[in-house]
C-alpha cells in the first residue's frame, strides 16, 4: 500500500495540470511558432506556470492500492492486483492461460 499522502499529491499533481492544460498549450504554441519578442515573451509566461502543471510530472498509479511501479494502464491497477483479480474471476473476459 502507498502512503496516503504520496496518492493526494498525485491527485493534487492532476488536478492542476487540467487547470492549466489549455493555458500551457497556447503558450507552448506560440513558443514554437511566433516570432523572437512574441517566443521569449510566452517563454517567460510558461516559467511562471507551477511545475507540477505539467502532464510529464504524472504518474500512474494502480487505482486499488496506489502502487507506482507494475502498473496495467488496459486496466488500471498493478501486475499483483491484476493477478489477484483474475485468478478469483473478478475481471470479466481474462482468464489464466494454459496450454
Amino acid at each position: 500500500m502507498a502512503k496516503e499522502s504520496m496518492k493526494a499529491r498525485e491527485v493534487k499533481r492532476a488536478k492542476l495540470v487540467a487547470k492549466y492544460a489549455e493555458k500551457r498549450a497556447a503558450l507552448k504554441k506560440i513558443v514554437n511558432t511566433g516570432d523572437a519578442a512574441e517566443a521569449y515573451e510566452a517563454a517567460q509566461k510558461l516559467q511562471s506556470i507551477p511545475k507540477n502543471a505539467n502532464p510529464i510530472r504524472l504518474h500512474n498509479r494502480c487505482k486499488l492500492t496506489g502502487r507506482p511501479k507494475g502498473y496495467i494502464r488496459q486496466f488500471g491497477i498493478s501486475r499483483i492486483q491484476f493477478r489477484e483479480m483474475a485468478s478469483n474471476g473478478l475481471i470479466p473476459g481474462v482468464k489464466k492461460a494454459s496450454w
